[in-house]
């Protein structure tokens, strides 16, 4: 089946529409219908219930979307949440440089690469550094000490309502925090549906451990998220385990890995 058709279905079913269709949609941004909105929020609750009340040391909070910015700063975002982008100087399509050339960006001979949407060579800029994170200002004056972003990813506002969180509900490692919310990332190009959005819900726990037990922890964490998907109807032999490799890794990351459902 195609994702035309796939897309079709989801607007006669009620399950997705394009937002704002009536005034032309708005790019890579999603409203789920009535049956949509019924099924996201089951998943969401199945999930909820697996993680707090599945689990005595797991706690959930819901944290705000806009947050200080010097947590961005800390946490690199500001810095380093960016995508290498190119732009063709004859049509002005714009690309995120990984999806011309596999490898260094930085290695790239540009002026040898074939713009796919006009066809021409010789045309894209060199790449340049794109952050993700929406920016916005508090208050009525636009200036940079009122600078604000929507969160890219939930995380964070775990990891500052850490302690907050370990005292209010006398926690002893290990223990986890959980939070459903809304995220927001500002893609070159977002395209595929609702597989890569604007705007968009997570579902997501961090689990804190001691050292040394952190390598186990992940060995038990990877088997029970394969059977949370299993449990949901999904035919676990279109599911793998796919690891990320060194140059994959987030910068504070040891070791992570991916869920990867084959598609029809």
């Amino acid at each position: 089946m195609s994702i035309d058709k796939i897309i079709s279905l989801c607007k006669r079913r009620g399950f997705v529409f394009q937002s704002s269709e009536i005034y032309g949609g708005f790019g890579a941004v999603y409203d789920y219908g009535p049956l949509g909105t019924a099924l996201k929020n089951n998943i969401s609750q199945i999930w909820w219930q697996a993680m707090t009340q599945f689990h005595e040391n797991i706690v959930g909070i819901d944290s705000g979307i806009l947050m200080h910015p010097k947590i961005w700063e800390a946490s690199g975002h500001v810095d380093a949440f960016n995508d290498p982008l190119v732009d063709c100087k004859q049509c002005k399509a714009r690309y995120p440089a990984d999806e011309l050339f596999d490898g260094n960006p930085e290695d790239g001979e540009w002026n040898n690469i074939q713009c796919p949407k006009c066809g021409t060579t010789g045309n894209l800029t060199e790449p340049r550094q794109f952050n993700l994170m929406f920016k916005t200002h508090i208050g009525p004056v636009q200036k940079d000490a009122n600078v604000a972003y929507l969160r890219p990813e939930t995380a964070q506002g775990i990891y500052v309502n850490y302690l907050l969180t370990q005292n209010a509900m006398r926690l002893k490692i290990p223990f986890g925090i959980a939070q459903i919310g809304k995220a927001f990332r500002n893609e070159i190009i977002a395209r595929n549906f609702i597989f890569r959005t604007r705007e968009f819900e997570q579902l997501e726990m961090q689990y804190f451990v001691k050292p040394g037990n952190d390598d186990q922890s992940m060995r038990d964490w990877k088997d029970e998220r394969i059977a949370f998907y299993s449990q949901l109807g999904i035919d676990s032999g279109k599911l793998r385990l796919q690891e990320h490799g060194a140059d994959e890794l987030a910068h504070y990351a040891k070791e992570a890995w991916d869920i990867e459902f084959e598609f029809p």
